[in-house]
């Protein structure tokens, strides 16, 4: 079947043979072919009017002719339903002459196209199928052997007399970061993070030590208990450079690249984790008081008052680093502090629609206790 038969739309093809007694031409066997089918069904159901009407296509003659005789196929498309196109085949049969000529037609075969399709589709779609799954599994396979690659080439070691869990390049970085155990350390490696030293425990290890005194050093702790012992224990003995912690009630194993970036972003100095050491217990003891204490850049008590009193008091002051107080971070206490240069202010929570100047560093007492 050519292209322009393929856009009649047929379902059926009819493929027939013929024999014919003497020489003849194409034109012939056509001619005989509707002539003989012609006056045998009503008007609309013979030849030429199906073929008007593009119910059956244009039909196709292939022949040959030797010793006085001719040969050859006929095949016509057919877009009539089953029993229709048996019919128009049973009809082709009964011609019996070409022009003067005897002649004899059989119907080899009704071709269902729409088979035909399907079993190509069928056959077409096993084909794809298996060059999917053969590409999915080498795509798989190559992946695995990335990683496999990437897992050998990247894997912690033992640094230090205490055979500490590290990065492998942990003695030539100039920034650490301090993590708890070996699974802390695995879990920022899977990370793409470099130049990790873990404690292996509370009691802080001598080479945590010597590296917080010649490093720049981050202590990146769980944020449960553990890791507040863990602080406690490094404010002691060896103060690193900067403090960040998990989400509370989260270890640093189980964080996932989001989450450890964030973390990471909101690091603090040392200093300030020491100081606020001791602005957590004078927050438990002002908790319920309603009052305000001003400390001065060491730390030292300048001024305990009524909170009521503590813009006015404020005013009055000089040399105010910090207020703590049991009240409302409002608006006007805001303004009046960045006046006197103060720089830090605790309190039980801020005013809704009130935003902090970049200049002072706010906290809440639920961040401190």
């Amino acid at each position: 079947m050519n292209q322009k038969e393929k856009q009649l739309g047929a379902k059926y093809i009819i493929e027939a043979s013929f024999e014919i007694e003497g020489v003849v031409e194409k034109h012939d066997v056509i001619g005989a072919i509707f002539g003989q089918t012609e006056g045998l069904f009503p008007k609309d159901f013979e030849l030429r009017e199906l073929q008007k009407s593009g119910k059956i296509g244009r039909i196709d003659i292939e022949l040959k002719s030797e010793s006085d005789k001719t040969y050859g196929t006929i095949t016509v498309p057919s877009s009539l339903d089953r029993a229709e196109t048996a019919i128009i085949a049973a009809a082709m049969e009964t011609v019996d002459r070409v022009g003067p000529c005897e002649a004899k037609v059989t119907i080899n075969r009704i071709l269902d196209i729409r088979i035909d399709k399907r079993e190509k589709i069928v056959q077409r779609a096993k084909e794809l199928m298996r060059s999917w799954v053969v590409k999915e599994t080498q795509d798989i396979e190559k992946v695995l052997q990335e990683v496999s690659l990437e897992d050998q080439k990247v894997q912690p070691i033992q640094y230090g007399k205490e055979r500490l869990t590290a990065t492998p390049d942990i003695s030539k970085v100039n920034e650490v970061i301090l993590v708890e155990g070996r699974a802390d350390v695995i879990n920022l490696l899977k990370n793409g993070y470099t130049g990790i030293l873990a404690l292996e425990g509370v009691k802080v290890p001598k080479t945590v030590i010597e590296f917080t005194k010649k490093k720049t050093t981050t202590a990146f702790l769980d944020g449960d208990r553990g890791g507040d012992l863990i602080l406690k224990e490094l404010l002691q003995v060896a103060k690193p450079t900067y403090v960040a912690r998990a989400p509370k009630g989260k270890e640093v194993e189980e964080l996932d690249a989001e989450e450890i970036a964030e973390a990471l972003s909101h690091k603090v100095p040392v200093t300030e984790v020491v100081n606020f050491e001791k602005y957590g217990e004078l927050v438990s003891n002002l908790k319920g008081t309603l009052e305000a204490v001003m400390l001065n850049p060491d730390g030292a008590e300048v001024g305990r008052v009524p909170v009521s009193e503590l813009v006015d008091r404020l005013r009055e002051s000089e040399g105010v680093d910090a207020i703590v107080f049991d009240g409302i971070i409002t608006g006007r206490l805001l303004e009046t502090a960045r006046e006197k240069n103060v720089k830090l202010l605790i309190g039980d929570r801020i005013a809704e629609g009130v935003k902090a100047p970049q200049d002072i560093n706010i906290k809440l007492f639920s961040e401190i206790s």
